[in-house]
């Protein structure tokens, strides 16, 4: 979900020119004691990220990738050079470490303040691009690159395309890292799980099909767009359950109020709960209404499994106009994992839940996830689909 926030000038080219060489000047004093290391820095990129999460205070990831810069021999003399230059362009408050050891520096401007006039990314690249340009060699400068990346990221509707900016999030990397034979056998379960599961099941999708047309004009199957891992969109499969040519804003206007905390209460079994789902949906077909409750409707998504867009397990895929209005916390559930077409959600609260505790039922599945705790959703997901409770 997300967009990196840069000029330009910030994303085609380096540094372009120099106005004195390095020989000219003296050693600067040391503004700190040691630059972060790349693991301890990915540490303090989460939790200001966290922390930003909370307060709702900006920062700035600017990167200074070095990689072309040609040293002839000289790598700890420029290295010692360029760190120093670029702490004392920073305040005491940032932090200053490596993105990637050696090669791509960063900085995290805490706190940043928007404020009228320029960005607040031209300011701070203008201030780092002119002490880079007064005290390096030109033709090192000119082959230094610089990005800015402002968290908490903005959704762009203009660019539905657009994919979260994972520079902001190097400790996934990490975590694939360490699952990477897990993942494998996750992926090897999607695929033969879903495909034998298209097979047995033909039958039954053939009879919901032949239903559908008989019953009501339109396409037999819906194609949606949704919001896949790393905000990636893709078009999610379902049996159609709603009439043609319906009017999307009932829902849209429902969901963002549901997701906001102001959704209207359903009576149930003498208890108010606010749901997930609109009941008594005008729009629903008859032949929906029991494709929604057994949730038979979703069906077509093992195609989706087997395209590697989804996963059996894992949390729902969001649309486009409610990712727009989620909390800035509430991205995390799009980032770990695949979405799937069951999930810990599913099966522990479906409908019933309030959204953010839909939100920390996904966190805790992609914290704590595993192959076993993949089987145990699947086990119990035959359950929920049969009780019905919570489905509209």
């Amino acid at each position: 979900m997300a967009s990196e926030t840069s000029s330009p000038a910030l994303q085609k080219s380096g540094l372009r020119s120099g106005r004195r060489s390095v020989a000219s000047f003296g050693e600067l004093p040391p503004k700190r004691d040691t630059i972060l290391g790349q693991e301890v820095f990915h540490t303090m990129l989460t939790f200001e990220r966290r922390r930003a999460e909370r307060s709702r205070k900006p920062f700035v990831l600017m990167l200074i990738d070095s990689q072309a810069v040609h040293l002839n021999g000289n790598a700890r003399s420029f290295r010692d050079r360029f760190t120093s230059i670029v702490t004392h362009a920073t305040r005491e408050t940032d932090i200053v470490g490596w993105h990637k050891e050696g090669a791509v520096l960063a900085v995290i401007f805490t706190e940043t303040n928007h404020g009228e006039g320029s960005p607040i990314t031209e300011v701070l690249y203008a201030k780092v691009v002119t002490a880079l340009r007064e005290n390096l060699d030109q033709s090192m400068a000119s082959r230094l690159v610089i990005t800015c990346h402002v968290f908490p990221e903005t959704w762009d509707t203009e660019n539905p395309d657009r994919t979260t900016n994972l520079n902001l999030y190097p400790d996934l990397d990490k975590k694939t890292a360490k699952r990477q034979f897990p993942k494998a056998l996750k992926r090897a379960m999607d695929v033969a799980g879903s495909g034998l599961l298209l097979l047995l099941l033909s039958p039954i999708l053939a009879a919901i099909a032949f239903l559908i047309k008989v019953t009501s004009k339109g396409p037999v199957v819906f194609r949606q767009g949704r919001i896949g891992q790393f905000g990636k969109p893709f078009e999610c499969l379902k049996f159609r359950t709603m009439y043609a040519d319906n009017d999307p804003k009932i829902h849209r206007e429902y969901v963002q109020k549901f997701i906001a905390g102001k959704a209207r209460k359903h009576l149930s079994e003498g208890t108010e709960t606010a749901v997930f789902k609109i009941t008594n949906d005008p729009r629903v077909t008859p032949i929906g209404k029991f494709l929604r409750k057994t949730s038979l409707d979703e069906l077509p998504q093992f195609w989706n499994v087997l395209r590697g867009e989804m996963s059996l397990v894992g949390p729902r895929p969001p649309l486009a106009y409610e990712f727009e209005v989620y909390d800035f916390w509430h991205r995390r559930r799009v980032l770990e994992v695949r979405p799937g077409v069951t999930g810990l959600w599913q099966v522990a609260g479906r409908s019933r839940t309030c959204f953010d505790d839909m939100v920390r039922l996904d966190l805790r599945y992609s914290q704590h996830w595993s192959i076993w705790l993949d089987l145990r959703i699947l086990l119990a997901t035959p359950r929920a689909v049969f009780m019905g409770d919570g489905a509209y």
